[in-house]
C-alpha cells in the first residue's frame, strides 16, 4: 500500500501552528516561485524551528542544532565558502564514504548532486535553520585564515604596511571588517560598536537592544581597523581629533545594507559606532508595528486628519523612525505631495521628496521647513524637533492647513506638551495645533521556539493588580540555539497614544499642571505605556522584566 505524503500546509494546520485561513491567504498572495515555507516565515505565522520540526516529520530527515556543534574543520576545504553561503549548506562530519551535511532545504537535489560529484562522497542530509547555517558559516569559514599575520604583526611594523593593506580587497584587514559586518547582519544586530581600550579593542554588537561582546582584538590593530572603516565611509583618515559622520552602502549576503558611521575621539583612540539599516526589511506596514486595536484606531484617525501636528516620542533607538515611515507609507498616494526633512535620510521611500539637513551650509530643520512650505505640500515630516525655531515653524505649518509628523525626545506622551512649552512655544499655539502624541518603547519578544508557560510570581500579580488587571500565567523563554540562549528573539513596540481633545486644549491654554492633564487622559481611557506592556505580557509576547526595563509603573 502506498503511503500518501501530506502536503506541508496541511501538516502545519494539523499541528495547530497556523489556521486554514492563514494557509489559504498565504497560498493566494505568495509570488509564483516562492516556497510556501518561506512565504509563511515572511508573514511571521511560523518560526523556522517550527517549520523544521514539521519538515523533519514529513520528510523523515533529522534536524540538527548547529549551536556549539563539534564541526570537523578539515571538511571546510571540500565545500567552498561561497557555495556554502549560496546554497545554505555546511558540512558537519564524515563517516566512511558518507559526508553529513546540514541544509536549509534538504529537497534541493541539484545541490546534493553537485556535492556528490565534486566531493566523491555519498551525501547524507540533515535540516538546520537558515540563520543557524549562516551563523556557522560566518563563524567557522575563514574564521582566522589570514588573520594570524594581522594578530602577529608587531606594532612598530604596522605603520608601513598600512596604506596598501586597507584598500586591497584580499588583505586580512579588509576581510576582517567584512566578516564583522556580515556577522552583524546574520545575528540581526542594529549597531556595531568598536571600543578602543587601554590594552585592547573590543567589538560589540547591539542585538535586540542589548549590547554583547563579539570579539576582542589586540591594541595594535586599532589604527588599521579605524583607517579601513574611515576609507569605506569616505571620512578623513588624517583627522583624529574631531567627531566625524559618514555612510557606507554595501551588499551583505546578497541584499543591500546602509551603514551610518560615527567616530568619536576618546582617550584611547577613536570609538566607532556603525548603525545598520537593512534596506530590505523596512517595516512599512502600520498593522505590523505592534499597536493594539484601540491604539491603532486612534493613531490612524490622527494621521488621517488633513491638518494638525502628530508627534512620536521616545529615547534614541525606540523605533520612532520606523513608526513615522510606516505612517508615511500609509498616507503615500499620488494625490498628495509629501515632503520630509531629515538628518540623515534613513530610508529612501518611493514617491516621497526627502531633504537632507546640512548645517554646514545653513540647511537646518527650520530653514528646510520654510523652503518646504513654498513647495505646496500636503504632508510634511520633520525628522526631529530640537529647538524653539523648528517647533514654531512646524506648528505654524500645521495651523496653515498641513499635516505635520515629527519626533521629540521625551519620556511619555503628557511630558511632550510641557516640553514644547518649556522650549518657548506659546501654550495657545501648542493647544490649537497638536492632534496627538504617541510615546513608544521597544521590548524584546519572547523567543517562540523555547517559550514556556509559567505561574506568575507574587510581585507580578501585585504589579497587575495595581493597574486593575488579573494575570494567570506568564510566558518566558528558556533559551535555545535560535535565540542565542537569551530567551528573546526580535522586538515589539509598546505604545501610549494620547489624543488631544477640546477639554485638554483648554487645560493646555490655561497652563494648568501635568496632573490635570493626566486626569483627563485617564478619563479618556488612554492606554499608558505600562498598561500596553502588561497587555502584551498577558498575550505571551514579552515578559514583565522587559516592560519594567523601559516603562515605570506610577
Amino acid at each position: 500500500m502506498t503511503q500518501v505524503r501530506k502536503r506541508l500546509g496541511d501538516l502545519l494546520v494539523d499541528a495547530g501552528l497556523i489556521t486554514e485561513e492563514q494557509l489559504q491567504l498565504t497560498l493566494k498572495e505568495k509570488s509564483s516561485g516562492q516556497k510556501l515555507g518561506d512565504a509563511l516565515l515572511q508573514r511571521g505565522y511560523v518560526t523556522e524551528q517550527q517549520l523544521i520540526e514539521v519538515l523533519e516529520f514529513q520528510l523523515g530527515i533529522p534536524h540538527v542544532s548547529l549551536y556549539r556543534y563539534p564541526f570537523d574543520t578539515n571538511l571546510f576545504s571540500i565545500v567552498p565558502k561561497d557555495m556554502a553561503k549560496r546554497n545554505l549548506i555546511i558540512p558537519m562530519k564524515k563517516d566512511g564514504d558518507k559526508l553529513y551535511v546540514a541544509m536549509a532545504d534538504p529537497m534541493d537535489f541539484y545541490t546534493i548532486d553537485d556535492l556528490r560529484l565534486s566531493t566523491g562522497f555519498q551525501i547524507e542530509t540533515a535540516i538546520a535553520t537558515k540563520d543557524d547555517i549562516l551563523r556557522a558559516v560566518n563563524k567557522y569559514y575563514d574564521m582566522d585564515e589570514g588573520l594570524e599575520e594581522l594578530f602577529g604583526t608587531s606594532p612598530a611594523h604596522t605603520e608601513e604596511v598600512e596604506q596598501e593593506k586597507i584598500v586591497d580587497q584580499d588583505s586580512p584587514i579588509v576581510r576582517l571588517v567584512n566578516q564583522v559586518l556580515t556577522n552583524a547582519a546574520v545575528v540581526k544586530a542594529s549597531d556595531v560598536h568598536i571600543d578602543p581600550q587601554e590594552t585592547k579593542v573590543v567589538i560589540r554588537y547591539r542585538v535586540d537592544g542589548i549590547l554583547r561582546t563579539e570579539r576582542v582584538l589586540p591594541k595594535h590593530m586599532q589604527s588599521v581597523l579605524t583607517a579601513r572603516i574611515k576609507i569605506m565611509a569616505n571620512l578623513d583618515i588624517t583627522e583624529h581629533r574631531i567627531p566625524q559622520d559618514g555612510r557606507i552602502k554595501m551588499n551583505l549576503d546578497f541584499h543591500p545594507v546602509d551603514l551610518r558611521v560615527s567616530t568619536l575621539p576618546t582617550v584611547y583612540g577613536e570609538k566607532i559606532v556603525m548603525r545598520l539599516l537593512d534596506l530590505g526589511s523596512t517595516l512599512n506596514d502600520i498593522n505590523k508595528l505592534g499597536f493594539n486595536k484601540v491604539n491603532l484606531q486612534r493613531f490612524t484617525d490622527m494621521i488621517e486628519k488633513p491638518t494638525g501636528i502628530v508627534l512620536i516620542t521616545g529615547p534614541t533607538g525606540s523605533g520612532k523612525s520606523s513608526t513615522l515611515y510606516a505612517a508615511l507609507n500609509k498616507l503615500n498616494s499620488e494625490e498628495v505631495n509629501i515632503i520630509t526633512v531629515e538628518d540623515p535620510v534613513e530610508y529612501q521611500l518611493e514617491g516621497i521628496n526627502q531633504i537632507h539637513v546640512n548645517s554646514n551650509v545653513g540647511m537646518t530643520f527650520a530653514a528646510g521647513l520654510r523652503a518646504i512650505l513654498r513647495q505646496d505640500p500636503n504632508i510634511i515630516m520633520v525628522g526631529e524637533i530640537r529647538d524653539k525655531e523648528t517647533a514654531e515653524v512646524a506648528i505654524r505649518a500645521s495651523l496653515t492647513g498641513h499635516l505635520v509628523l515629527s519626533t521629540l525626545h521625551t519620556n511619555d506622551s503628557i511630558g511632550t506638551i510641557t516640553r514644547l512649552v518649556d522650549m518657548g512655544v506659546e501654550p495657545f499655539l501648542v493647544a490649537s495645533s497638536l492632534s496627538g502624541v504617541v510615546a513608544q518603547r521597544l521590548v524584546r519578544r519572547v523567543c517562540r521556539d523555547c517559550a514556556k508557560t509559567m505561574e506568575p510570581s507574587k510581585r507580578e500579580i501585585e504589579i497587575f493588580a495595581k493597574r486593575g488587571m488579573k494575570i494567570d500565567q506568564v510566558v518566558k523563554g528558556a533559551g535555545c540555539s535560535s535565540c542565542n540562549m537569551t530567551g528573546y528573539k526580535g522586538r515589539v513596540a509598546i505604545h501610549e497614544v494620547l489624543v488631544v481633545d477640546d477639554v485638554m486644549r483648554r487645560v493646555i491654554m490655561n497652563g494648568e499642571s501635568l496632573s490635570k492633564l493626566r486626569e483627563i487622559a485617564i478619563k479618556n481611557k488612554t492606554i499608558f505605556l505600562v498598561d500596553d506592556g502588561l497587555i502584551k505580557i498577558k498575550q505571551g509576547i514579552t515578559t514583565t522584566e522587559e516592560v519594567l526595563r523601559v516603562a515605570l509603573p506610577d
